[in-house]
């Protein structure tokens, strides 16, 4: 597992790329984008796409479900299950002191 981006939703994609000022690495309309952050990717991910309610760290991983597995019998609580975004499969968990964050895996 590793930290893939930051992600943090945003209610407009533009006015958001704008506001941050980043380089944009790649972006899918109004849904997602992803920004240069300078060693990690800022993702903003639009109203389409909001997973969780706030700001949390994305984690790649090689397999989600079994990912969720192992941090399920830790401890963590599974917010949304594995499912199948437009580029990803993801899940949203949270840490045994209450924090929200995204597992991923490349489709």
């Amino acid at each position: 597992m590793k930290l893939g981006n930051v992600l943090i939703p945003v209610a407009d994609l533009d006015e958001a790329i704008a506001f941050y000022g980043l380089p944009v690495k790649f972006r899918d309309g109004d849904r997602f984008a992803a920004l240069d952050g300078g060693g990690v990717t800022v993702a903003l991910a639009g109203p389409a796409e909001h997973v969780t309610p706030g700001a949390a760290p994305s984690y790649k991983v090689d397999d989600v479900r079994e990912s969720v597995r192992e941090l399920a019998a830790r401890g963590a609580e599974v917010v949304r299950g594995p499912e199948e975004g437009p580029h990803e499969r993801r899940a949203v968990l949270r840490d045994p002191s209450g924090n929200v964050f995204v597992l991923y895996s490349p489709l």
